[in-house]
């Protein structure tokens, strides 16, 4: 039985349920994965989980396996379900002398040349075929065999790379890449049939065939592609001997497959070729929701050793099913404009399911589950279903314009905060690329910077904000993107990237950053230095937790911002406030989880670290030293940006930032870590899937000459940012606090802006605002100072000469 089973996934929808294949809990499962594949996988239950841009990335892939190797110990089972991974897991069984496909048995069935002649030994029809390493062997095959002809790869999926070649001047045209092997296959005017099933390792278990409404070729040029199962039982008996025939040539043990095979006009049945893998497109869909088998379970059945739980004969199907891609009206890249899906009158003229983009969403290809609108039907009989297909083929459009990465982009900022804290960001921003934004209120002082490309919407809806974003991206024909720096909408962001198919961050690690609790059980599982934690949701519980853990101990709410009901506790006393404090305490915009989180406190000053992450590599952009007052709250009333790499704890912080963003599944964005520096090492507080905030990313322009924001809009924009320091210098905010609760009568920092040193001075409370110091307010600040300087010593003196100069007057309450 399974001890360690290693599965390569890249598929974004739900064709394999791993959890209900195998039990997480008695077997050790790790998965090497995509960002945007992760979605639907059991990460939680997971032994480990490991990022890569793509699964065809060898180097970042052999990376990632030695990871999850050092975590859970050597695989004693690989598994890859999808046909593009089959060559990596067979590479991988070799090197680790595992059971299962190796390299020498799935040769025949990835080398089409290979399985060609394999399949003609055994008396099994195939076209002629031959390799066709340049464009004499080209000819001459021609010569012999006709046009037109197919030059297609050696190895390859989906009918990617082939191209029909219909006379010598298509050839002379034709390139041959040098690292790439093609072979040159006789072009057949037949109808194609597809057959998809279960060998045992001796004889054929259940099994579906089915024609194309087209074929895989033309819909790589632009056409819909349809399929629809046979119930011809005249023609079914032939296609069962002959699949039966190719199986047994070519597979050396039990395996899912996919053959695809010619029907001549007269009858003769020849094959194509084969894949043992399950179908493509919607295959494994239909005949879960159709037929009641899972192929993807067949499948990981016989990569594990475990029981195959398919079972040995279809059962005479009640119903016929079919499926449909609708490709984009333009390739790809390309944005959706419009999408038509087809009428459905009944329920045996229309699909019974469908998987749509959205309008406004980015296409870039990759594969049939990619390429499109995807429709899937069922009926009482293949005359039925193909009436229904091709209907839908007449009435379904996606209508696309198209993008080039190199036209002039787009972004969209997705809320924007108050002007003292935020306007310098979208200054930013707008300076660099043609920006637009979305917000829940009219815009304002924001109209400056995006003139008439905005949209007031609820920011709390996704599908409304998708909606209005896509809006705003319409039109454009360069790259788009959106941006957040609102905690509150950091998840929303999230969301509305990953249905328009831009760069961001993951909704699933946008939420593993906006809940703290989901944080700490991330990092205690991969072992990166953190707090120890209690989730506790009554008084004992918490009493209970800091005994457990230790005093002092900290109290918080699972997913606030700015430190807000954060506190220290030394005793049960203390603690019982502080744990009714974090239940009381809010945030605008920000509904907290129930409980709160007590956890171990960490002795040592504190630090933020703004990363730049992009395809998982994760650049520190500047750290920056946290002043803490108002104890035992933890207001932040200060920070100081300052070089930092010849710091002695330099390399250890960096390490510890990169592994806390692998363990949070960070790919891609400008994110904001909090760092506490302890005797025994640095220790996470919180990482955060966005820019910080008071301040930090102008502290960290002013003191370095490289730009958080621009390089947040880069990422966003889908560009490598330029990181490049350009001065070594130190920059510092101090937020002046009013020395008692009251209503803001006046404010006057004249004299403070004319202090040497001092760069900005901002209001933050204008007359009349109301202030109550921690615990009673959220951040109630007078002004916002901002010293630059040589060294530190250098900016506190300037502060402390423009903190004196400041003139405010204060009413007290009523």
């Amino acid at each position: 039985m399974p001890e360690h089973v290693m599965i390569i996934h890249r598929w974004t929808d739900r064709y394999a349920d791993y959890a209900a294949y195998l039990d997480h809990r008695a077997h050790r499962v790790s998965y090497l994965t995509t960002e945007r594949a992760a979605r639907h996988l059991p990460t939680e239950q997971a032994a480990g989980v490991r990022l890569v841009d793509s699964t065809e990335d060898v180097k970042a892939v052999h990376e990632a396996v030695d990871a999850l190797i050092e975590r859970s110990g050597p695989p004693t089972r690989i598994v890859a379900l999808q046909e593009t991974d089959l060559d990596l897991a067979a590479e991988l069984r070799d090197a680790f002398a595992l059971p299962g496909q190796r390299t020498g048995d799935l040769l025949p069935l990835r080398d089409k040349l290979l399985m060609a002649r394999r399949l003609a030994a055994a008396g099994v029809a195939v076209p002629a075929t031959a390799a066709a390493p340049d464009h004499e062997a080209v000819a001459a095959f021609a010569a012999r065999h006709g046009w037109p002809v197919l030059v297609k790869p050696r190895r390859g999926t989906a009918s990617a790379g082939i191209t029909r070649l219909a006379s010598p001047g298509r050839l002379r045209a034709q390139v041959f890449p040098h690292d790439t092997d093609l072979l040159v296959q006789q072009w057949l005017p037949d109808q194609v049939l597809h057959v998809d099933g279960v060998f045992d390792g001796a004889e054929l278990g259940p099994w579906r065939a089915s024609r194309y409404l087209n074929t895989c070729l033309e819909f790589t040029t632009g056409s819909a592609l349809g399929s629809v199962e046979i119930d011809d039982a005249e023609l079914l008996a032939r296609i069962g001997e002959i699949t039966a025939a190719a199986v047994g040539a070519l597979f050396t043990g039990p395996s899912v497959f996919h053959l695809e095979l010619f029907a001549g006009d007269g009858g003769a049945l020849t094959v194509l070729e084969i894949g043992a893998r399950p179908g493509g497109a919607e295959v494994p869909f239909i005949w879960r929701e159709v037929h009641g088998i899972d192929l993807m379970a067949a499948a990981f059945a016989h990569q594990t050793g475990t029981p195959d739980p398919t079972p040995r004969r279809l059962a005479e199907p009640a119903q016929v099913a079919g499926w449909l891609l609708v490709p984009p009206s333009v390739p790809p890249p390309c944005r959706v404009r419009a999408l038509t899906p087809p009428r459905a009158d009944g329920p045996r003229t229309g699909p019974y399911a469908q998987v749509l983009p959205v309008e406004g969403a980015l296409l870039t290809g990759g594969g049939y589950e990619h390429a499109g609108a995807r429709f899937r039907f069922r009926g009482s009989g293949s005359a039925e279903v193909t009436a229904a297909v091709r209907r839908a083929m007449r009435e379904a459009s996606l209508e696309c314009e198209p993008v080039d990465p190199r036209a002039p982009g787009r972004l969209v900022v997705i809320g924007c905060g108050n002007p003292p804290y935020r306007e310098y960001a979208l200054r930013t921003v707008a300076g660099r690329v043609r920006t637009a934004l979305v917000q829940g209120t009219a815009v304002d002082w924001q109209r400056r910077y995006v003139a008439d490309r905005f949209r007031v919407t609820d920011t709390s809806d996704a599908a409304a904000t998708t909606r209005a974003v896509a809006a705003l991206l319409a039109g454009n024909r360069g790259p788009g993107a959106v941006l957040t720096w609102d905690e509150t909408l950091l998840e929303t962001a999230a969301e509305v990237a990953r249905r328009l198919g831009l760069p961001h961050m993951s909704p699933e690690a946008a939420h593993r950053c906006r809940d703290k609790l989901a944080t700490r059980r991330l990092l205690g599982a991969a072992q990166v230095p953190s707090a120890g934690f209690r989730h506790v949701g009554t008084h004992a519980e918490a009493l209970a937790a800091a005994e457990a853990l230790g005093w002092p101990v900290v109290v918080k709410p699972r997913a606030l911002a700015g430190s807000i009901g954060v506190a220290r506790a030394d005793d049960p006393g203390q603690l019982a406030r502080a744990y009714d404090q974090a239940l009381g305490a809010s945030f605008p915009g920000i509904r907290a989880p129930a409980g709160a989180i007590v956890e171990e406190y960490l002795p040592g000053p504190e630090i933020s670290v703004d990363c730049a992450v992009s395809d998982g590599a994760v650049r520190i952009v500047n750290v920056a030293h946290k002043r803490l007052g108002f104890a035992p709250h933890f207001e932040e009333v200060g920070h100081l940006v300052a070089p930092w790499r010849d710091e002695p704890w330099a390399d250890e912080v960096r390490s510890v930032v990169t592994d806390a963003h692998t363990a949070l599944g960070i790919r891609t964005g400008l994110t904001h870590t909090e760092i506490r520096r302890t005797p025994t090492g640095p220790r996470v507080v919180e990482v955060n899937g966005r820019l910080g905030g008071d301040f930090i990313p102008l502290l960290g322009t002013l003191a370095t000459g490289v730009d958080p924001v621009a390089a947040a809009a880069d990422l966003a924009l889908g560009r490598a940012p330029d990181l490049t320091p350009v001065r070594d210098r130190c920059a510092e905010v101090r937020f002046v606090y009013p020395e008692r609760d009251g209503t803001v009568r006046s404010l006057d920092l004249t004299a403070a802006t004319a202090v040497p040193g001092i760069v900005e001075a901002v209001p933050l409370a204008a007359p009349g605002t109301e202030l109550l110091l921690p615990p009673r307010g959220i951040v109630p600040r007078l002004a916002a100072l901002v010293a630059v300087g040589d060294t530190p010593e250098e900016c506190a003196a300037a502060l402390d000469r423009a903190q004196r100069s400041v003139r405010h007057s204060l009413a007290p309450l009523l």
